[in-house]
């Protein structure tokens, strides 16, 4: 088997474990689904009452948001799950094997990958419960769950990463909390963020979690020429820009993570 296919494969065999993990423990895939079920009810439906959007329902304002922040809690199931691993010795084991390296982290953001496929599924169908409509063709809508797929394959790497590094699930449980509420939450995904004081308005125009759920605005057709689009040049250009987040994060983190692997495990 060559040297290209050997990590695919490995990677696959790894994923379908982790997939069988998960089915043994739904605590994971229900973390990770009922966090955001709870979102949306929580500002459908409290806060909805009083947040308005010039044009459209705020519950379609809102879903788009609260997409990328069930893609963001679901991708931090790697970082989670790695360092459990790391706790047991199971990477011990592994390398033990004649297996390629690479194969863990292939295997582990590829099983995360599905288990982000569930949530957004549930996701969808409780949207339209409470009133979130698309107002694009099928391709559109499409492209959109794509791209949040894409999103969340990369962002599972930046987990992954960063788990190598801290190694401990506290340690990871405590920085995912404080850096992905300020990331949710100074943005665009639950309110205008023209309505920000300007220093928090500048950073929400540039979160990339504002480019990513503007991109999912606009491919579901969750937008309304009666509120003023930001002029910051991610918005702008939410597509591209998502894509070009999501090139920057795989370039970065793939090989990151895959270093701090082979120095986790060499130690």
């Amino acid at each position: 088997m060559s040297a290209l296919t050997l990590p695919i494969t490995d990677g696959l065999t790894i994923a379908k474990r982790n997939a069988l993990k998960i089915k043994r423990s739904p605590d994971l895939l229900g973390a990770a689904i009922m966090f955001p079920i709870v979102f949306v009810l929580l500002f459908a439906y409290v806060f909805g009452s009083v947040i308005e959007i010039p044009g459209m329902s705020y519950k379609e304002f809102l879903l788009p948001g609260i997409f990328v922040q069930a893609v963001i809690i679901g991708a931090q199931t790697t970082g989670y799950t790695l360092t459990l691993d790391l706790q047991k010795g199971i990477y011990d084991r592994f390398r033990s094997l004649p297996m390629a390296r690479s194969a863990v982290l292939i295997g582990q953001t590829v099983s995360d990958l599905l288990m982000n496929v569930s949530s957004l599924v549930v996701m969808a169908l409780m949207g339209l419960v409470v009133g979130w409509r698309v107002h694009s063709s099928p391709l559109e809508v499409v492209l959109g769950f794509g791209l949040l797929l894409l999103f969340a394959y990369a962002f599972s790497w930046v987990t992954a990463a960063v788990a190598l590094a801290l190694r401990t699930p506290e340690n990871f449980n405590n920085v995912a909390t404080m850096v992905s509420f300020p990331l949710m939450f100074i943005s665009n995904a639950y309110l205008d963020s023209a309505k920000l004081p300007t220093p928090l308005r500048v950073i929400a125009e540039w979160n990339p979690v504002s480019t990513f759920t503007q991109a999912a605005r606009e491919l579901f057709g969750n937008t309304s020429t009666a509120m003023k689009t930001s002029d910051a040049w991610p918005i702008q250009h939410a597509i591209p820009v998502s894509l070009l987040w999501i090139a920057i994060i795989l370039i970065v983190f793939i090989p990151l993570a895959t270093r701090l692997y082979k120095k986790t495990v060499s130690n």
